[in-house]
């Protein structure tokens, strides 16, 4: 499905709710023009598309005791080896989220924990558990995360 396949209103409605997923229907249909009804069965048709995929809180992180982010790239220590890394690695809590990238590596992984010494033992598990090697980049600060791009 193309951009183009989605038009204006539907726009208008998944930035809404990109910025506030529990924005209601009588709100989302002032915000566009239409009718409550009319809006539910728009959000509706956009879930069976698919193009709103869930719901979500975001987090703060640091009150959670999560204050260090990281991004970390793993890539096989050897390529001959089955490309399972997402499995071996989904057990693992602190890991946020696993990207398949193109490049020198093979996955990015974007993960939280509480300290310094907590990343170091995380990446020893990442590495015995996928047989990886990795590449660390830990974040000082985060301008914006999470924009809609509708």
């Amino acid at each position: 499905m193309s951009t183009s396949d989605v038009e204006a209103t539907d726009r208008k409605i998944l930035e809404l709710l990109a910025g506030d997923g529990r924005m209601s229907f009588t709100d989302l249909g002032k915000a566009t023009g239409l009718s409550t009804s009319a809006v539910h069965q728009r959000v509706k048709r956009l879930e069976t598309r698919g193009l709103i995929k869930g719901y979500g809180a975001t987090i703060d992180h640091d009150q959670l005791g999560l204050p260090l982010t990281a991004f970390i790239s793993i890539r096989p220590i050897d390529p001959s080896q089955p490309d399972d890394s997402p499995e071996r690695l989904q057990c693992i809590s602190e890991i946020e989220s696993c990207w398949s990238v193109a490049g020198e590596e093979s996955y990015i992984l974007k993960i939280r924990v509480p300290t310094p010494a907590h990343l170091e033992d995380l990446l020893a598990r990442i590495r015995a558990a996928a047989n990886v090697a990795t590449r660390t980049t830990i974040v000082l600060s985060t301008p914006y995360e999470g924009r809609s791009v509708v």
